[in-house]
């Protein structure tokens, strides 16, 4: 069975429930073309005139102009409730990536909701467009996506939708821009931009007060198919070079285009770093493989152990949002400090 936090390199099909349409298909995703999380944060592809409205927000398949701010709003993308949220906006449907928390939304950001907890239409594996329909929408938003063409025409048929950014491959979309975004297509881009310059002050506040981190080689790995590395532009890589760690040499040539790729064992030398994170590799025998269990990383416990399922801690590293980041950095760094001082008799926990 595939991890479910890889299911965005996987395929989303919106589920045709109406008018006997049948499902569409959409394409892997594949690695992010821009910079890593700790770069100066790029003006987001919404472009507001002044008051704030008109917006008009650029996306793959064209534009989406908003004359007012939707009051009404599903999120086909999978992370965008949580900017949402953060803003102060309850949306009326969501799409579940994993967890399977009420509403599609994680305890982080439970506290944000008011009393209405949103529909869930779907997951990342299928959209139902009759629930959808139902809602009434004045907004459908697939920023953290992978909409085909047919998929974006049939939505944009019920309601204005703003697709992924031709600026990134599917899925690819930073949690800076992606909240930026948001907040611009709500009328509250002052409000977004503030929430962003908050969280990457705490990962400022990381880095000073951790410099063992900065310049540390690290990766983020998980069992499947043999050992699955995250590449320098997928969110879990920007969360290491986010926190001032180096990724190892050569880890883009094992993952090519891809936002992750499957390590061959002549490539098992992209293991041997300073700190390692494992997402969902406690309960598997030999994760890492007998060449691993040869390097300092492991005899020396520098690893950091995560479960994406049954703690939000390793949800939040594949969840990544200006609303989970804060309760990561708080439940991660602990750890990695613990991990990187290579003393075995650390406890990492």
């Amino acid at each position: 069975m595939k991890p479910r936090l890889l299911l965005p390199a996987l395929a989303l099909v919106l589920a045709a429930c109406v008018g006997g349409t049948s499902p569409a298909t959409q394409t892997p995703a594949d690695a992010p073309t821009q910079a890593p999380t700790n770069a100066p944060t790029q003006a987001p592809t919404a472009t507001p005139a002044a008051a704030p409205f008109p917006v008009t927000v650029d996306h793959k398949y064209g534009s989406t102009t908003f004359n007012e701010a939707p009051e009404r709003i599903v999120t086909v993308g999978l992370l965008e409730q949580d900017s949402l949220l953060a803003l102060g906006i309850t949306p009326v449907g969501t799409t579940e990536w994993f967890g399977e928390y009420d509403g599609a939304v994680w305890p982080w950001a439970q506290p944000y909701l008011g009393d209405e907890v949103p529909e869930v239409v779907g997951d990342a594996a299928a959209v139902d467009f009759e629930k959808i329909i139902d809602l009434e929408p004045d907004a459908i938003l697939a920023l953290y996506a992978g909409l085909t063409q047919e998929q974006y025409d049939t939505l944009s048929g019920i309601a204005p939708t703003v697709a992924q950014p031709s600026d990134y491959v599917d899925y690819g979309i930073p949690w800076q821009e992606l909240t930026e975004t948001v907040g611009a297509i709500v009328g509250k881009a002052d409000e977004a931009r503030g929430l962003v310059a908050e969280v990457e002050g705490e990962f400022e506040t990381a880095r000073t007060e951790h410099p063992e981190f900065v310049g540390a080689t690290s990766v983020v790995a998980t069992p499947y198919e043999g050992i699955w590395v995250y590449g320098p532009e997928d969110v879990r890589g920007r969360l290491l070079t986010a926190l001032g760690f180096v990724l190892p040499d050569g880890l883009v040539d094992a993952t090519g285009e891809q936002y992750g790729g499957n390590l061959s064992e002549e490539r098992a030398d992209l293991l041997d770093v300073d700190t390692i994170i494992w997402l969902d590799a406690a309960d598997v025998e030999d994760y890492g493989g007998p060449v691993y269990e040869t390097f300092a990383v492991y005899q020396e416990a520098r690893e950091v152990h995560l479960n994406s399922f049954n703690d939000p801690l390793g949800g939040a590293t594949s969840f990544v949002t200006v609303l989970s980041l804060p309760f990561l950095l708080d439940g991660l760094v602990p750890r990695l400090e613990a991990a990187i001082d290579g003393d075995p008799a650390t406890a990492v926990e």
